[in-house]
This record gives structure tokens, C-alpha cells and sequence, in this order.
């Protein structure tokens, strides 16, 4: 991953953890309204990927422990990871397209009530992405890959020949290489080939906006049967509707352009879905504060985005920040782009090291900023703030500043899943703090079952402890002794 230059390093932020009477007290543990749902406190688990679903998209007993072991620390709520709404092949993350992958979601549903003791309110992000290849060998990507059009045939003057051609191109330097391949073909050598939002000359790609609408509502049909209390929709980072969203979206189908235009499918998805459910279903989305990119989304036009939202009744908006393809560091050979290994990677995941600001709530400002416009045009849905929030006195304080109404602790939340616990009944000073080290990103990149170095090595002898594929780490947190 990127890093600032300044690499400054940091730790924990100290803090004085509160009594349990003042946590009583407080904004962070007090009832907040989403939807037609009440959460218990304004604790947020927000979407994070394990990678242990099954390569079929099934709930596994390890994806079923990895949200019981969330559950047990009482959060307001967890939004269960990122879950592919198509019905087709996609490794081993959770999907929910078809009625076949509901008696896991509904086991999954039923370990939350019960860990939780009924306290902890449970969402399901759903999610479109579109097709990235790995980077391919050299000569295999110029003799096989390679699509050999006229423009090629010209600039080599070889007509007739496409062997020759072919054979021509693999003896070329990179940069003789670069003046005969187009930016995208350059790009599908180098990087992998990536789809895009903009490519409507592939009929998959140009039908996006009809089809998308009853994938999503599809999905969150049978999320509300599955029993999940609401759906959130992944309108964030690298992917389909954060792209239809971006300013870098320039289809010339009324989908793209100006941001009336990219705007129309996010709306267009949202009205299928609430269409689709019942009333007292809870509807949010997650998309970004800022893009972090070249030519993307910054705080100004994302403003704009969550007014629409808002107005268009949205039960809620969880702002996130950058994770693009757009600035990903070049794989290696056989790998794929990964979108949180350039700057806006970094923004998005802030890392111990880092610059003036630090890695701890880069993200606040900008969300208040959002806040503050949704409140001016007259909604008053709860916004949902995360990045690098770890301790009780930045989260109650950005509660009473009125930046966010719900705090998420992502990176947190993994390294000590009992954090909510702990705070609300006043053992603040037994909360495990992440460090920011980024571990769990790191596994998460090369798609290993994600867990956090702070536990993950911790009492791997305890009986009927589920241990990665390995055998090398412990798959979730050990239980917290109340002492």
C-alpha cells in the first residue's frame, strides 16, 4: 500500500475511559432511529470482507462464527460484508443471488440474535462489481490476448500477416511497445484487464441500467426473508454503482456525464428495492465522501449526492472515502489490481504511518460537511461516520459536535470485538487498540482469511478453536474474561 512521504509514525491515541454511569449518559450508547429500526446504541460494525465463504458463495460455519464472535460484543449494529447479488461464480465471497444461498443467511441471522441477545440490529451490503482479469504474462497477453485490429496492422505496415504481427510486437521494448498499443490495451498488459462503466460497446456493459434495478431488489427480497433487519447498498469504492456515481462516468446514454445523469441508476436501484420491501425494512446505502482520485467526486459534488439520497428516502448514509482502481499500484504478473494500494487506497485504510494529519478520523470532516447539507435540505436521517475512529472520547465528541450520528469501527471492531461491551460497562481500559499496522489489509489483499495480529496467535491450544487454513492463526478473537 501507499504511504505518505512524511512517514510519520503513530500510536493509539491515549483516552480516560469512561464509567459505566457516564457511558449511560452519553450520546454513543444512546437510541437512534434508522428506518423504522431502533438501534440501542450508536455503534456501527461496518462491511468488512473475511473471505470465508465458501468458493460457491455459501455461509460457512467460519462466516457464521466470524459475526457471532461481532455479535457478543453488543454493537447497535453489523452490516455483514460485501455479498454479490448476481448469480455467478465469484470466489469465495457471500452471494445472494439465488434462493439457494438463503438457509445460510438465515443461520447467520439467527447466530447475531442469538449471541447478541437480540440487542444488535443486522444489515447486508449488496454489491455489483464488473470483470478485472489478473495481469497477464508478457508474450501470452501479445499472441493470445491481444485483439489484432487495423490500427495495429497499419502502424507495423505488416497487412496480411498476424503471426508476423504478433511475433513483431513480443520483440518490441515497452516503450516502442507503448506508441502501438492504445491506452487500454497498454493498460490490460500492465495491469489486467479491467472493465468499466463506459465501455457501452459490450452489451453487458450497455445494458447495466435495465438490469441492475431487479438484480439489487432481487437480493434484498431475500435479504428481508432471510431475516436481516435491512440492506445497505454498496454505492462505494471501485465498484458498479460507485462508478455510475463518479465523475469519471461519461457514458453518453443519459447514465452518465453530469451528476443529474450519474445520479440516475443509484436512484433508479434505490426505488426497485424500496418497491420491493416492506415498509419497516430498513434501506441505506455507503457510498464516498471523496473519490481521492484524479477527476473524481470530491467533497463538494458528494454533498450533492447525499441531498439526492436523503430526499429520495434513503433510511440512512454511511460515508467511506476513496479505494479506487484509479491510481492501483501495477501487480505482479498473475496477480489482479488490488483498488486499496494507491493514495486514495491509503485514505480510504490509513496506516500507522502516515503524514501531519495522521491516520485517525480523515474522514470526519467530510461527512459533517455532508451532514450539514443533508440537514439544510430538511432530512434528518442519521449519518454513519468511519476512519480511524478507535477510542470513546473521539466518538462521543464527534456525536456532540453533530458531525455524525452513528460511529463505525471497522479495523477497530476486529481488533477487539468486545470494544462495545467493554466501554458501556465501564472496563474501557481492558479494550484491546488496534495499531493500524494494516495486517488484516494485507491478508485481505492477497485474499487469505482475514484476522487481526493483535489475537490471531493468542491461546491457538484452546479447545475448539477454528484456526485458519494453515493452521498458523486462530480465525476469531478469544473470549473476553470479565475480571
Amino acid at each position: 500500500m501507499w504511504k505518505p512521504p512524511q512517514r510519520i509514525k503513530y500510536i493509539p491515541l491515549a483516552d480516560v475511559w469512561p464509567s459505566a454511569e457516564a457511558c449511560a449518559q452519553s450520546h454513543l450508547f444512546s437510541s437512534v432511529d434508522v428506518g423504522a429500526l431502533s438501534l440501542r446504541q450508536r455503534t456501527w460494525v461496518p462491511a468488512m470482507v473475511p473471505w470465508r465463504a465458501s468458493d460457491e458463495g455459501f455461509v460457512t460455519e467460519d462466516v457464521v462464527d466470524w459475526y457471532g464472535r461481532f455479535a457478543r460484543g453488543r454493537p447497535g449494529a453489523i452490516v455483514v460484508e460485501a455479498t454479490g447479488i448476481r448469480d455467478v461464480p465469484s470466489g469465495p465471497l457471500l452471494r445472494i443471488g439465488h434462493d439457494r444461498f438463503l438457509p445460510g443467511l438465515e443461520q447467520l441471522v439467527e447466530r447475531v440474535r442469538e449471541e447478541s441477545d437480540g440487542q444488535t440490529r443486522l444489515f447486508i451490503q449488496l454489491i455489483d462489481f464488473l470483470g478485472i482479469r489478473r495481469r497477464p504474462e508478457r508474450e501470452r497477453y501479445l499472441q493470445q490476448f491481444l485483439r489484432i485490429t487495423p490500427r495495429h496492422r497499419d502502424s507495423l505496415d505488416i497487412v496480411d500477416n498476424d503471426d508476423a504481427l504478433r511475433d513483431r510486437l513480443c520483440g518490441m521494448d515497452d516503450d516502442a511497445l507503448a506508441e502501438v498499443l492504445d491506452r487500454r490495451e497498454w493498460e490490460s498488459l500492465t495491469m489486467g484487464h479491467r472493465e468499466r462503466v463506459t465501455d457501452t460497446h459490450l452489451p453487458h456493459i450497455a445494458e447495466l441500467p435495465e438490469v441492475l434495478p431487479d438484480l439489487f431488489a432481487s437480493a434484498a427480497m431475500r435479504a428481508q426473508t432471510a431475516g436481516f433487519d435491512g440492506v445497505e447498498l454498496h454505492y462505494a469504492h471501485a465498484y458498479t454503482m460507485a462508478s455510475f456515481l463518479s465523475a469519471t462516468n461519461t457514458r453518453k446514454d443519459g447514465f452518465g456525464g453530469s451528476l443529474e445523469h450519474r445520479l440516475k441508476l443509484p436512484l433508479q436501484v434505490f426505488a426497485g428495492v424500496r418497491a420491493r420491501v416492506n415498509a419497516d425494512f430498513t434501506v441505506g446505502c455507503r457510498y464516498l465522501a471523496d473519490e481521492i482520485i484524479e477527476g473524481g467526486n470530491q467533497v463538494e459534488e458528494a454533498t450533492q449526492i447525499g441531498v439526492a439520497l436523503a430526499q429520495a428516502g434513503m433510511d440512512f448514509l454511511s460515508l467511506s472515502r476513496g479505494g479506487k482502481f484509479d491510481d492501483a499500484k501495477q501487480p505482479k504478473v498473475g496477480e489482479a489490481a488490488y483498488p486499496y494500494t494507491g493514495v486514495s487506497g491509503y485514505e480510504c485504510m490509513p496506516g500507522y504511518i502516515s503524514d501531519e494529519f495522521g491516520p485517525y478520523g480523515r474522514n470526519v470532516e467530510p461527512t459533517a460537511a455532508i451532514r450539514q447539507a443533508v440537514r439544510s435540505a430538511g432530512s434528518d436521517i442519521p449519518i454513519v461516520v468511519a476512519g480511524g475512529i478507535h477510542t470513546y472520547s473521539q466518538a462521543e465528541s464527534l456525536l456532540q459536535d453533530d458531525k455524525a450520528d452513528i460511529v463505525a469501527f471497522a479495523r477497530q471492531a476486529l481488533a477487539d470485538p468486545d470494544w462495545f461491551e467493554k466501554v458501556r460497562t465501564g472496563c474501557g481500559d481492558q479494550v484491546r487498540l488496534c495499531e493500524y499496522t494494516n495486517y488484516c489489509e494485507g491478508l485481505d489483499q492477497k485474499h487469505k482469511q482475514v484476522t487481526c495480529n493483535l489475537w490471531d496467535r493468542l491461546e491457538l491450544d484452546e479447545p475448539g478453536v477454528s484456526k485458519s487454513r494453515d493452521g498458523r492463526r486462530r480465525l476469531v478473537a478469544p473470549d473476553w474474561q470479565r475480571g
